[in-house]
């Protein structure tokens, strides 16, 4: 039986919108040292780097696991946040200590700003409000995605990173940007795990996006939290029914009484022994 979504440009969207202007309006929050709830790990290293497109220096942060040496090379994952978050959210205690037990190099990259995209479609709201910030510069997906992409590469040379283990996943907005830039980039991951995807914006697209990683053998997980109150667990239902129409090698992890917060950390077991089964 082929699952309906209830129109994701409109009841979806319309039940999104008033989280989703919160969240952008803690964004000056979210930069206080004492809001600890957004810190990384103690164990992670909070770092910037010179984006010279626009002159400013940007935030990423970094682990890397005291099993990796500079002679054997170690699998790396690109971490993305969800919307008004930082990039310090996804180097959570959860996710440090699997990459710390598990011997993987963790980044999680700005994408620009706390609602860039990643390059892909931007989610809008009632009378095409824009879900990112008011003062975002017209080419914000590019730049977005070019910070990550940036910071991938600058992981890539101050490590020996195994080239046929590079992963990418993210949460909500971090979700859609593993779907946008996995299918993108498909060459790069060896396989790619989104949760909770907020990816309204590409769901009339999901065969095409989803037919390039195929074509490039890269597997998915789609990680969704069933009370999931921002991003309906229909959302991830109706991917996940596509990636089984057209062959796609996938896997699909439905947490019971999760929400939309709490699957960042709830997940990460999941992605990280599905990432361990997979190489190019």
């Amino acid at each position: 039986m082929r699952l309906e979504l209830r129109s994701p440009r409109q009841a979806a969207i319309a039940a999104l919108a008033s989280c989703l202007i919160v969240a952008l309006g803690f964004q000056a929050a979210y930069a206080q040292p004492s809001q600890r709830a957004w810190a990384s790990d103690p164990r992670a290293e909070d770092r910037t780097y010179h984006f010279a497109d626009t002159g400013e220096d940007l935030p990423y942060c970094v682990f890397a696991s005291s099993k990796i040496s500079p002679d054997r090379p170690a699998p790396l994952i690109v971490s993305l946040h969800g919307l008004g978050a930082p990039p310090q959210i996804m180097c959570n205690s959860t996710a440090v200590d699997l990459a710390e037990e598990r011997g993987y190099i963790l980044v999680a990259p700005m994408g620009y700003n706390v609602a860039g995209w990643y390059g892909s479609p931007v989610l809008r709201g009632p009378r095409g409000r824009s879900f990112t910030a008011e003062d975002a510069p017209e080419n914000l997906s590019e730049l977005s995605e070019k910070d990550v992409m940036n910071v991938l590469a600058l992981i890539r040379e101050e490590f020996n990173v195994d080239e046929n283990r590079i992963y990418l996943t993210g949460h909500s907005m971090g979700g859609a940007g593993t779907l946008y830039l996995g299918s993108k980039h498909a060459d790069i991951w060896a396989a790619i795990a989104p949760v909770a995807p907020a990816a309204f914006a590409m769901t009339e697209n999901r065969a095409e996006i989803l037919e390039k990683l195929k074509a490039a053998g890269v597997p998915v997980m789609v990680v969704h939290g069933r009370d999931d109150e921002l991003v309906p667990v229909d959302l991830a239902r109706t991917w996940v029914e596509t990636m089984e129409e057209i062959g796609l090698e996938h896997e699909y992890v439905e947490l019971p009484g999760v929400t939309h917060g709490p699957v960042i950390t709830a997940s990460q077991e999941h992605i990280y022994a599905f990432f361990d089964k997979h190489s190019k």
